[in-house]
């Protein structure tokens, strides 16, 4: 005969098989999202949200989360001194910038392009800079701990270093992540684009504005 004790102990072998069993059969019945076929966007298996932000753009108003709500967002860290990074990477953007000026406004893919050399970059000179390359990119910065907890989020890093000493006294550059962060439509970081693509010797704006009118088409309601 069984005692108590064995009772008890087959009752919670039991209720933990059933449900095991029902998380099974709930797990295995929601269905996964199919991700679309892309080129060059890396994206994750699960966008994750980003802290709250407040970025001072080129116009002098503040960019928050919800500017960017309903767009697809490529974010690209830089300086306007940079020698070459930043303006290859902004050359090529513009040509993708250009294929999507056929969507509507409303759900065009943006370019963000953030300052992180505040020291130099006022917001006039940063949005002259990023304007001459195309006229839709947004430009912002923000003061130094305020960048640091915004790239962090991202998954990116910049650090100032000095120049050698033949440069002139208290002369700068600085080192920053060349890859673009990829925003969905709700403002969550939902994938990447390697520096490598806009960055080798044979460059693939076209692919990357192929992945985000693609990305637009399937997440429009």
């Amino acid at each position: 005969m069984f005692n108590r004790t064995t009772l008890v102990i087959l009752c919670i072998a039991l209720a933990g098989g059933l449900g095991l069993l029902a998380a099974q059969r709930y797990f295995a019945a929601a269905p996964v999202a199919a991700q679309p076929e892309l080129e060059v966007v890396q994206l994750y298996p699960q966008p994750r949200e980003i802290p709250g932000f407040a970025l001072q753009q080129s116009d002098g108003t503040q960019l928050l989360p919800g500017e960017l709500a309903g767009h697809w967002t490529l974010v690209f860290i830089g300086f306007t001194q940079c020698p070459d990074i930043c303006p290859m990477t902004l050359t090529h953007l513009a040509q993708a910038q250009r294929q999507w000026e056929a969507l509507p406004e409303a759900i065009r893919p943006r370019v963000l392009f953030v300052s992180v050399d505040p020291e130099r970059d006022t917001p006039e000179r940063l949005g002259d800079y990023a304007h001459a390359f195309h006229r839709d990119t947004l430009a912002a910065t923000a003061d130094v701990p305020t960048l640091e907890a915004f790239t962090r989020s991202l998954s990116m890093v910049f650090a100032r270093v000095p120049l050698d000493d033949a440069a002139p006294e208290g002369a700068y550059t600085i080192d920053h992540s060349a890859s673009l962060a990829v925003l969905d439509p709700q403002g969550r970081m939902a994938g990447v684009v390697s520096g490598r693509v806009l960055n080798a010797e044979t460059p693939q704006p076209e692919a990357i504005a192929s992945d985000l009118a693609r990305l637009t088409a399937e997440s429009r309601p």
